[in-house]
C-alpha cells in the first residue's frame, strides 16, 4: 500500500501500553482512533467484508503513520472508546521517537 498525498484523517492522540496478565512477557502500544476517523475505518470495514474481505477480530487493514513514520497495520475495534485501536510497533516508536504516554499526530489513509 503506497502513501499518495496527504492523509485523509490525521488527528492527535495518546499512545499508551497495554500490558496482558502472567504469564505473558510482552506489552503492545497502541493509539486509539476515535470521531469521524473511526467512522471512516468502521465504513471501509463494513465494504470490504461485503465484498468478501473479512478479517479476523474485526480489524480493517489501514496504512497510518505516526508522527511522519508511515506504516501499514490493521485497526482493531475498541470496545471501551467506540472506535478502533492501531498497533504501533517498536520499530515505529523508535524512528518517531516516542514513547508510552507521548501525544503524536496519527496520519490515515484509507
Amino acid at each position: 500500500m503506497a502513501h499518495d498525498g496527504d492523509p485523509a484523517f490525521e488527528i492527535e492522540t495518546k499512545l499508551w501500553r497495554w500490558t496482558p496478565a502472567p504469564p505473558a512477557k510482552a506489552s503492545w502500544y497502541f493509539v486509539t482512533i476515535t470521531g469521524e476517523a473511526a467512522d471512516a475505518i468502521r465504513a471501509l470495514g463494513f465494504e470490504r467484508r461485503a465484498l468478501g474481505g473479512a478479517r479476523g477480530f474485526g480489524s480493517v487493514r489501514v496504512r497510518a503513520s505516526v508522527d511522519g513514520v508511515a506504516f501499514e497495520t490493521s485497526a482493531f475495534p475498541h470496545a471501551s472508546s467506540g472506535g478502533y485501536v492501531l498497533p504501533v510497533k517498536a520499530a515505529v516508536r523508535k524512528a518517531a521517537e516516542v514513547s508510552e504516554g507521548a501525544l503524536v499526530t496519527v496520519g490515515l489513509w484509507l
